[in-house]
């Protein structure tokens, strides 16, 4: 963009109102200052819709994929990386675990960077009991002949039947790692969606989600009761 003098002289104002404009355009997000360049127009990012469904299939599949590619035609895919390791107590209520054992893991993590069309969009750590899957062929949920498939297929593997979900969704500033890990600028806002997957009332795998908010729609849908 011009300078702020430039603006001013222009446009017929004093600079202080050519810097409330400018200011205004970055507030909300069409333009980005950087020090010692200028100011730029931002390039328009893609809006993508991330479904939400009361209706959860136990898809063979990886659903995410599935989702991007039906819904939004864009290539899914995903980095992960998965360890053992002893739940913080915030995962551990969401979890109903019992009480820690000193120096001993009790849960898998795997930490997740969804791509769309290559691009990092959603930031994923899903926790997993071991009590439940260790020793079985879905205690690495991205490795073994189940690699990649959802959760409510990896745990019907093992006899578990996941019957009910639960998501709480809210808003925030993108944490530092975060927002380098979604290529997203500093202090951006972040929707972030808790889950918990049960099975007859047990918790059988919480996670975190991260998106950024500004290119992210949440989209619901699920079946009406009888009248």
């Amino acid at each position: 963009m011009p300078a702020r003098h430039e603006i001013a002289a222009e446009y017929g104002v004093a600079e202080g109102v050519a810097r409330e404009a400018i200011r205004q355009l970055a507030q909300e997000g069409h333009v980005i200052s950087r020090t010692g360049a200028g100011v730029f127009v931002r390039e328009r990012r893609t809006v993508r819709r991330l479904t939400r469904s009361w209706h959860r299939e136990r898809r063979s599949g990886s659903p995410f994929r599935t989702d991007m590619l039906e819904q939004q035609g864009r290539r899914g895919g995903w980095e992960y990386e998965s360890a053992t390791e002893q739940a913080s107590s915030e995962v551990r209520a969401r979890l109903a675990l019992d009480e820690p054992q000193e120096g001993m893991p009790d849960v898998m993590h795997t930490r997740y960077v969804f791509t769309a069309d290559d691009e990092p969009w959603m930031l994923s750590d899903s926790y997993e009991p071991l009590s439940l899957t260790k020793g079985t062929i879905v205690a690495l949920p991205e490795d073994g002949p189940l690699a990649g498939m959802g959760v409510t297929h990896r745990m019907a593997e093992i006899g578990v039947i996941v019957d009910d979900w639960v998501e709480d969704v809210g808003a925030r500033a993108a944490l530092p790692e975060e927002a380098r890990r979604l290529r997203i600028a500093p202090g951006s806002i972040v929707l972030t969606i808790d889950r918990t997957y049960l099975a007859d009332g047990r918790p059988v795998e919480v996670c975190d989600i991260v998106v950024p908010a500004e290119t992210t729609k949440l989209g619901y849908s699920g079946p009406v009761g009888e009248a």
